[in-house]
């Protein structure tokens, strides 16, 4: 098979004088869990710098109050557990019942494995018909299962990291490293998803068109950076951008805030937030470059 390398970036998703908040996308990120609450947050601010016009996290209602106060700028729904740590009955219809309002979910940074995140993440792969991003702990779910991925209702975009990535295709971190491309594009298409496989030059492939980001650099390999291409994955989807686009345009945003933020701050220096401080700037390169 013939695959694709697509080496331009999509274009920026418009915008217009006469746009309000609706026009922009509504997008929910399932995240977080007591000692996780940062997770849900970056991805948050995330997608907020993405450009979302709406930026739901449903979370713990244990951790609720901390990442809500961290910023005024994205809405908080409340998931109650039970005791065998299941989502409660009023609080998952709660919550099923307002997924048809969202542009496009994400669901796993800092969710742990919970059952309540095992349940929901094998129930939205198979019954959400919006782009479903699908990161972290969302992703070891899968990783554990001890059947096949379930047959996806909608498009489905999966972020790994290499030792993710080995989990669900059960290779040596150090044979896929070997042959990332042909590794990547084998997954895709046998799952009929995106794949995001993280790292130097993050791969982005459908299995039958590939880009490889040439942004970022090692300062980005600290903790949070992941979340934080989550939620922007999920604001440009949402946006209305085919996923792969979303993924792709996600990819080179992220690592171009963090060249921009080493460039002021060193690598070594570097926090997940400041991609968060450093997206304006990434965007206002990227809008100039299109003019």
């Amino acid at each position: 098979m013939n695959i694709q390398r697509v080496k331009d970036l999509p274009p920026l998703p418009p915008r217009t004088v006469d746009s309000h908040k609706g026009t922009y996308g509504k997008v929910l990120i399932i995240a977080g869990s007591p000692g996780m609450s940062g997770a849900a947050c970056l991805s948050g601010m995330g997608a907020l710098r993405g450009g979302s016009g709406l930026v739901f996290i449903a979370t713990p209602i244990a951790v609720q109050p901390i990442v809500a106060s961290v910023n005024p700028c994205y809405l908080t729904i409340p998931l109650e557990l039970d005791s065998q740590s299941r989502l409660t009955t009023e609080s998952q219809t709660h919550l099923l019942d307002q997924l048809p309002g969202f542009d496009a979910v994400a669901i796993g940074p800092g969710c742990g494995q919970h059952t309540w995140v095992r349940d929901l993440t094998r129930k939205l792969y198979a019954e959400l018909e919006k782009p479903l991003i699908v990161d972290a702990d969302a992703l070891n779910t899968l990783a554990a299962s001890d059947t096949s991925f379930p047959a996806a209702a909608g498009p489905r975009i999966l972020t790994p990291h290499p030792g993710e990535f080995s989990r669900l295709i059960n290779v040596s971190i150090k044979d896929i490293s070997a042959d990332r491309e042909s590794q990547a594009i084998q997954f895709a298409q046998e799952h009929q998803i995106i794949l995001v496989l993280k790292g130097a030059e993050t791969i982005i492939t459908d299995g039958q068109q590939i880009a490889v980001n040439s942004t970022g650099n090692a300062g980005m390999a600290t903790g949070g950076t992941g979340d934080v291409l989550t939620g922007l994955t999920t604001s440009l989807a949402g946006q209305g951008l085919a996923p792969f686009s979303a993924a792709q345009l996600a990819a080179h945003l992220h690592g171009l805030a963090g060249d921009l933020a080493a460039d002021d701050l060193s690598q070594p220096a570097m926090i997940a937030s400041d991609l968060i401080d450093y997206l304006p700037d990434a965007w206002q390169i990227l809008i100039e470059e299109a003019a």
